[in-house]
């Protein structure tokens, strides 16, 4: 009985300790497995960044930007740097139309700068500086479009609505000149964020200017992105997660992997780069919010996502996140994803954190439930309004924003 006793002893000792052996062997091949992903990923994006953009040529570009208190970052980098970019392309070529409107501190002051110097060099131009506030717009009796009854028992000027009317607005020199047969390439889309010429260049060459739209990645506080409320994955989806690698969709997340530009159904993100041909059709490609009776059911959508929607050359040439171009709001965010000394922007200590925490947000969180409560309120809508529809539901968020003498605000 004892020696018996003895063997099954034995055999369970040696059970445990082949378990063991086989816990650890799988533990130090997940260990390989997961390090040689880390620095083949880490590789890849190294090589992305030394590919090298082409020659911006003989394209022509229509560049617009929409400015509301930028004065700071007008005057430390972007008068600077749009001074460069004007420049890199030639005068010929290139077209600047900026809208300001209300500003309280002197981004009028910073665009007369820009004017002189843009006049100086000979660079076809117009700025217009609106005295036009907030208070003023949300003071005025309220018109048939772009205003809605909220919860707080007002009616009130809708935000998106009124951005888009400013885009529009930036947009007519383009309509003007078309009228004078002057045609352009490519419209550049430019927010208040440091970038530098070369950035645009990398931009513009995204597929070898093969594309409907090409956006940029913008940081306000690294390694976060800024731009979550344009951001659509290629599947249409949210990020799943603001740090690298974003998204949700596997067909995003491998091209990112990569350093290749990143197929999306949506993107804005700083600065986005559109080929100009939708915006001469007729009808012409405008930017729109969504109708005032479906923001009435509290959903909102931007601007900078709906036009992509509307866009008919999505479908064909695809949208795309160029993640070789990084633009920042700040010189510190811009600093913080332009490394020195490396060619891969991404450490390799957020790359192994960021794989790992979006694999578990994937497995671990779905954004069924948010669509749902938006899929809810569109077909509550179309009920509503049997002769409407909304193409971009991709865009549409459970919010609603209105505007404020100091901005905006979400009621």
């Amino acid at each position: 009985m004892e020696v018996i006793t003895l063997l099954r002893l034995g055999r369970r000792r040696l059970f445990r300790g082949t378990n063991l052996r086989r816990l650890l062997i799988v533990l130090v091949l997940s260990m390989i497995v997961a390090m040689t992903e880390i620095l083949s990923i880490h590789s890849a994006l190294s090589r992305a960044a030394l590919d090298r953009p082409v020659n911006f040529g003989p394209q022509r570009v229509f560049i617009v930007g929409i400015h509301w208190n930028n004065e700071q970052i007008l005057r430390s980098h972007w008068i600077h740097a749009l001074i460069a970019l004007t420049g890199d392309i030639g005068p010929e070529n290139v077209f600047v139309s900026i809208y300001e409107s209300g500003s309280w501190d002197d981004t009028k002051g910073a665009l007369r700068l820009l004017d002189n110097l843009l006049e100086e060099r000979g660079i076809p131009r117009r700025i217009i500086l609106d005295n036009t506030t907030h208070l003023d717009e949300i003071s005025k009796s309220p018109s048939v479009r772009g205003w809605i009854k909220t919860s707080r028992s007002k009616t009130e000027l809708r935000r998106i609505p009124y951005l888009a009317q400013l885009r529009n607005v930036a947009m007519q020199p383009l309509y003007d000149m078309q009228n004078a047969a002057l045609a352009f390439d490519k419209i550049l889309f430019l927010n208040d964020v440091v970038f530098e010429s070369s950035d645009i260049h990398k931009l513009l060459s995204t597929n070898d200017g093969d594309y409907a739209a090409a956006c940029a990645l913008d940081f306000s506080k690294p390694p976060a992105f800024y731009d979550t409320f344009a951001l659509r994955d290629s599947e249409g989806h949210e990020a799943v997660m603001q740090e690298w690698p974003y998204f949700r969709s596997w067909t995003s997340r491998k091209a990112l992997k990569n350093g290749q530009p990143t197929p999306v159904t949506s993107c804005w993100n700083g600065v986005v780069a559109m080929n100009a041909e939708p915006f001469y059709r007729v009808p012409r490609l405008v930017f729109r919010g969504v109708p005032d009776s479906l923001a009435s059911l509290h959903i909102e959508g931007s601007e900078c996502c709906l036009i992509h929607a509307d866009n008919p050359y999505s479908s064909t040439d695809g949208v795309w996140l160029n993640p070789n171009v990084r633009v920042g709001y700040s010189s510190h965010a811009y600093r913080e994803v332009h490394p020195e000394g490396s060619n891969s922007w991404i450490p390799l200590y957020w790359i192994a954190r960021g794989l790992w925490i979006n694999r578990l947000m994937r497995w671990f969180s779905s954004p069924w439930l948010k669509e749902l409560v938006v899929k809810r309120r569109v077909d509550q809508w179309v009920r509503e309004h049997p002769n409407s529809q909304e193409v971009g539901t991709s865009c549409l968020i459970n919010e609603m924003q209105v505007l404020a003498a100091n901005g905006w605000a979400h009621v």
